[in-house]
């Protein structure tokens, strides 16, 4: 049983798993899809999906809120101007992980995690 096992620890301590997570928010957003395991894939979906419903009301609060869990201001402005945009009236569930095997390394589960609506636009771009 998994009773009161509040989140995943992914081997570090508080900073650096703050730090990891921080990042691979912000690589997310800035490219739209980033590669990693499904450990990692799981958790920073709790961390971006709150980031996404708070940026769909662009206050000055809203956005020191983001700048204070994202680093640099330009994906600040990122997630504000195009990608909570393009959620539209999307009730939640803006990530998507779709897993990719092992890595050959150290035998690894790896994940894809991609905003949802992002990929939808960038297709309808292409077309």
């Amino acid at each position: 049983m998994r009773h009161r096992f509040g989140y995943r620890k992914l081997n570090r301590n508080t900073a650096e798993r703050k730090a990891l997570l921080r990042g691979l928010a912000t690589q997310l957003i800035t490219t739209g899809r980033i590669e990693t395991t499904v450990e990692r894939a799981k958790e920073l979906r709790g961390i971006v999906e709150p980031l996404i419903t708070l940026a769909r009301k662009d206050s000055l609060a809203n956005r020191r809120i983001a700048a204070a869990r994202l680093y640099g201001t330009e994906v600040v402005a990122r997630l504000f101007k195009t990608v909570a945009p393009a959620t539209g009236t999307r009730p939640g569930g803006y990530t998507r992980i779709l897993k990719l095997g092992f890595r050959p390394g150290d035998h690894a589960r790896r994940a894809l995690i991609e905003l949802v609506d992002e990929t939808a636009a960038a297709s309808a771009e292409a077309k």
